[in-house]
């Protein structure tokens, strides 16, 4: 898999893995957004890097004991009846230190429970060791458990826990070699996973793509949401429910609980469990609390999950039939509206990247309500200024704009209307897809170049 821009990630594990006390590292994230990859590309020739597969313990024992057999030689003569006596006899026999990686990390611990114990009863020893341990899995859920739960064995012992997220928008145009317009497009589908992007590039256009990965009934993709919820839920028929009720348009907590036929109160846990995996979000208006759920909207976060659920869950009966020309078609009636919702997603997320027009913001946010006047309104995007002096109000439009004066002074016109916009300036920006013509931008007129060069990082 090819390594893109993970400077950050790769920074700290560096660091930790270069530190002359033996440390504890932990990486999880969702399948596909590199984090073997990552690993790999730190990973020094001594080093040892173990493959985890769902296997009995005594498998996965003689397994891990080859594969360190290839740098140690004679390691994996004997036979290591438990994990304490590999990770003793390693101690023994290492005279240097190096990194011992064991990727998918919750397939042991599947096999053996106690293994967690036994790591933290050697993190916790006086003695030094000689091996810095990388644990890494796909299995957010279990991850987060073993590191993050007060209760969990391994809480409070790692020296660094690295969350490995789909990658921003500003780098999908690289990758594929494309239009910062075709960037937009190709990220609406394929989001920020680094190994959907490799399987686009191989395929020769766009359209291609969707067909043969994710329509194709035989693609590798068709079936992606079952497997990553395979991950991290003992039950996933819930969830490919929600996001298949959300996906359909549906989305407010009363009218999801309704299509299910369950009370609200009994979605509590399941929606925040999606929205903590980074498949759903919960989308307020600006201004309002966060504990407040009265004008809460509930959205499918990931961009190719949204697509997913918007456009091949409901047609997976058709597609079954090889009628992906067919459901092609359909799909590409209403691709342009489901991008230009992207757009809009993607300009609201650019902004506190960096400063605008010389301004710090926060995180924007859509508005929905009642104005001033006692209208209904909406506005695309609204930001307050760190400094509390400016209020950022956008318009995305996915389209070529005409007439963007009047534009921006309609949108200023609606903000002064926004409650809480009082003692507060105004700045009105533009969010298009094309110029009306050469030579037209200003500085509140913002185009794909703009927004993707915001998100390189």
């Amino acid at each position: 898999m090819k390594f893109y821009n993970r400077k950050d990630e790769k920074y700290r594990l560096k660091k930790a893995l270069e530190s002359p006390t033996s440390k504890l590292i932990v990486i999880y994230g969702r399948r596909r957004c590199g984090k073997s990859t990552l690993i790999k590309n730190v990973l020094r020739d001594g080093d040892i890097y173990f493959m985890a597969q769902q296997s009995d313990e005594s498998v996965l024992l003689a397994q891990m004991a080859h594969v360190i057999g290839e740098k140690i030689p004679g390691f994996d003569e004997l036979v290591y009846p438990d994990w304490q006596s590999i990770f003793t006899n390693l101690d023994n026999i290492i005279k240097d230190q190096i990194t011992i990686c064991i990727d998918e990390f919750p397939y042991l611990v599947k096999s053996s429970p106690q293994l967690p114990s036994l790591i933290q009863k050697i993190v916790d020893q006086k003695k030094e060791r000689k091996y810095d341990l990388v644990l890494c899995g796909s299995s957010q859920q279990m991850m987060q458990g073993l590191v993050l739960d007060s209760s969990a064995p391994l809480y409070g012992r790692a020296n660094e826990i690295l969350n490995v997220l789909p990658l921003k928008a500003g780098l999908i145009q690289e990758a594929l070699q494309c239009t910062s317009i075709q960037a937009i497009e190709e990220y609406a589908v394929w989001g920020g996973v680094p190994r959907y992007w490799e399987l686009r590039w191989e395929e020769d256009s766009f359209e291609l793509a969707m067909k043969n990965i994710i329509l194709d009934r035989l693609g590798i993709l068709h079936d992606e949401p079952t497997r990553l919820f395979l991950d991290d839920m003992r039950e996933s028929v819930q969830a490919y429910s929600i996001l298949s009720i959300v996906g359909s348009g549906v989305h407010r907590l009363s009218e999801i609980a309704g299509r299910l036929n369950k009370p609200a109160t009994h979605l509590s846990r399941p929606l925040d469990n999606l929205i903590k995996l980074g498949y759903l979000k919960r989308e307020i208006p600006y201004g309002t609390s966060s504990k407040s759920n009265k004008k809460s909207l509930y959205k499918i976060s990931d961009q190719f999950i949204n697509f997913y659920f918007s456009f091949v869950a409901p047609n997976l009966s058709k597609l079954e039939l090889d009628m992906k020309d067919q459901v092609y078609k359909s799909i590409r009636t209403s691709l342009f509206h489901f991008i230009a919702a992207e757009w809009e997603s993607i300009c609201r997320k650019c902004i506190p990247m960096k400063p605008l027009n010389g301004i710090d913001f926060d995180i924007c946010f859509r508005w929905w309500g009642n104005n001033m006047n006692g209208e209904q309104m909406e506005l695309d995007i609204v930001g307050e200024s760190l400094d509390k002096k400016y209020l950022l109000v956008g318009e995305c439009k996915w389209g070529k704009v005409i007439k963007s004066k009047q534009l921006l002074k309609k949108l200023k016109d609606k903000a002064l209307l926004l409650p809480g916009a009082k003692g507060k300036t105004i700045l009105p920006i533009l969010f298009v897809k094309e110029l009306e013509k050469e030579g037209s931008k200003a500085s509140n007129i913002y185009i794909p170049d703009d927004v993707l060069s915001r998100l390189k990082h």
